[in-house]
C-alpha cells in the first residue's frame, strides 16, 4: 500500500477548526500524483504520450475529525482498472497519528489525450506499470458502465432558465 504523510497546517483548517474538506481533497490528490510520478507517470512520460489524468468523481466518507498538531497519513490502493487502462479507480484512506481511520474516498478517473481532448487508453508500457499498483481487497476490472453507475448526467440550462438568473 502506498502512503504519504502530511502535517496539518493552519491553512488546512476550516471555520470549525478541524481539517477542511478541501484539505482532504488536496492531500488525496497530492498522494495520487506522488504515487504516479514515483511509478513512471511523471511529466516526461505523460508528455511523451500527450496524456493527462482526469477525475470523474471523488466520494469522501468522513468518520472522525482531524485537528491541527498531529500528522495524518493518506494511503492509496488500486480498486479497479479497465482492460485497456482507460478507466481507473483508487481508494484513499486517511489515518490520524494513532492509525485511526478518519475518512475514506473512492476516486474514479481516466486518461485524456491532451491534443484530441478525448478519453484514451493507456499505452502498454504505462498500463503494465499501473497494473502493478497495490490492489485493494475489492479490486475489479472496470467497464465503461462503471463510470456511470450513479446515473448522473448533465442538465444544461434552457435559454429561459439562463435569462431568469440574470
Amino acid at each position: 500500500m502506498y502512503s504519504k504523510k502530511f502535517e496539518i497546517r493552519w491553512s488546512d483548517l476550516d471555520a470549525n477548526r478541524h481539517l477542511a474538506n478541501s484539505a482532504f481533497i488536496n492531500f488525496m490528490s497530492h498522494t495520487r500524483m506522488g504515487f504516479l510520478m514515483e511509478n513512471g507517470f511523471g511529466h516526461e512520460q505523460l508528455s511523451h504520450y500527450n496524456l493527462g489524468p482526469i477525475v470523474f468523481y471523488e466520494h469522501i466518507y468522513y468518520f472522525k475529525e482531524i485537528f491541527a498538531g498531529e500528522p495524518v497519513r493518506v494511503t492509496l490502493e488500486l480498486n479497479g482498472l479497465s482492460e485497456d487502462g482507460k478507466y481507473f479507480e483508487f481508494i484513499h484512506n486517511i489515518y490520524d497519528h494513532n492509525g485511526i481511520n478518519c475518512a475514506t474516498c473512492e476516486m474514479m478517473g481516466s486518461w485524456i489525450d491532451l491534443e484530441k481532448r478525448k478519453l484514451t487508453s493507456l499505452p502498454g508500457e504505462l498500463y503494465d506499470k499501473l497494473d502493478l499498483t497495490p490492489k485493494s481487497k475489492t479490486f475489479r476490472t472496470l467497464t465503461k458502465e462503471d463510470t456511470r453507475k450513479y446515473g448522473k448526467r448533465p442538465h444544461d440550462l434552457s435559454k429561459e432558465e439562463l435569462e431568469s438568473l440574470k
